[in-house]
């Protein structure tokens, strides 16, 4: 299977860092930049993982950091006859992830840690201690297609081919700096596709599970590490009607999301979801299921791949999940470090803290930090 990495300064022979977790993605990565005629060189990260939820990790052999996955990486690396390293990253990832995490959660928004993550470390740090070693490039086991354009001379984002894998959603802080030193090697392959390249290697991650839960705490029980770690964010407060009735007492802010119906704890005679959340106060806000659809959103935090900032409106169509469509969307030019998005329809759950994205059909334009919902 052959695949597409066209840009300057790359040809064959060419010595390109892999960033190796010790998944079924990052060592087809390898693999085919290794059939490729590349020179790749594998890499593997070690991140903080909480003491406490790695203990229950060891006894399962989960968590993205787990020495089990390093082992993993590294015996995937000796498979493939390639250099290996572990680079220990353990006091970045504390300080620009999970104090990230810690932050967000006490001021009552719901953090993605995967975003600071490849902002700070895997698409920051790495590649400049990759650099330091004279390698140019770094690819890593992201479904996404990064295209270089010779008349324009830049580099487009893309989503990936398989759509139900595509991590564009997760990559829209890339810079064009960035862009033109990062490979994405499955960008045009399904995952099916890349199982079976793996099986027909011999490689033993073929049939590895993904992981679904946060990296850092193998667990997923996030909650109790929050009480653990950051117990001023945890603490009683009133739940009120959107009209301001008090209607009974939550446990905690970080103990809902935006959207949520279940666990209130509330009788009512019509269903009754979470709205809002009041951090400054301590308030949990809840409604009618009408209540939690919204007609756009405020963003900050804002990058766009191309580097040049929309100076008018645009139609584009927009991601506020993960796992969320797109759907079709007006943004605004930025003002102040902000941007509004109005919506063609109103969106259900609109969550502060999470990224929105904006794509223009399969490309990636850029995105940002939803900060409030629109109304």
């Amino acid at each position: 299977m052959n695949i597409k990495v066209e840009r300057p300064g790359l040809q064959k022979g060419t010595k390109i860092a892999v960033a190796m977790s010790g998944g079924v993605d990052s060592s087809a990565a390898a693999l085919l930049l290794k059939n490729a005629g590349f020179l790749p060189i594998g890499v593997t990260l070690r991140f903080w993982v909480d003491p406490q939820a790695k203990k229950q990790a060891q006894r399962e052999g989960r968590g993205c950091s787990s020495q089990r996955d390093i082992n993993d990486a590294r015996k995937v690396a000796d498979d493939l006859d390639i250099p290996h390293y572990i680079l220990d990253m353990q006091e970045d990832f504390y300080e620009k992830v999970v104090n990230y995490f810690l932050r967000e959660y006490e001021e009552g928004r719901t953090p993605n840690p995967c975003i600071p993550c490849n902002r700070y470390l895997k698409f920051t740090l790495l590649l400049q201690k990759v650099r330091s070693l004279d390698i140019n490039f770094l690819a890593t086991g992201h479904y996404a297609r990064n295209i270089y354009e010779p008349i324009s001379g830049k580099y487009k984002l893309f989503r990936g081919k398989d759509t139900a894998k595509d991590q564009s959603y997760m990559l829209y802080m890339l810079t064009q700096k960035q862009l033109s030193a990062v490979l994405f090697p499955l960008g045009d392959f399904t995952k099916k596709d890349i199982r079976k390249m793996n099986r027909d290697a011999g490689l033993r991650v073929a049939e590895k599970k993904d992981s679904q839960e946060i990296c850092f705490l193998p667990d997923n029980d996030y909650r109790s590490f929050l009480q653990r770690v950051n117990p001023q964010s945890i603490f009683k407060g009133n739940i009120l009607s959107t009209d301001g009735e008090k209607l009974g007492e939550h446990r905690g802010l970080p103990f809902y999301t935006i959207g949520q119906r279940k666990g209130l704890g509330l009788t009512s005679s019509s269903p009754l979801y979470v709205v809002d959340m009041d951090s400054r106060q301590n308030v949990l806000i809840v409604g009618k299921e009408e209540e939690i659809y919204h007609r756009g959103l405020s963003t900050g935090e804002l990058n766009f791949v191309s580097g040049e900032v929309p100076e008018k409106k645009l139609p584009v169509q927009v991601k506020i999940r993960y796992r969320a469509p797109s759907v079709p969307a007006i943004l605004y030019p930025p003002e102040k470090g902000e941007a509004k998005v109005i919506f063609d329809k109103e969106q259900k759950a609109v969550t502060p803290g999470q990224a929105v994205v904006f794509y223009r059909d399969e490309e990636i334009l850029g995105g940002g930090t939803i900060k409030s919902s629109l109304r």
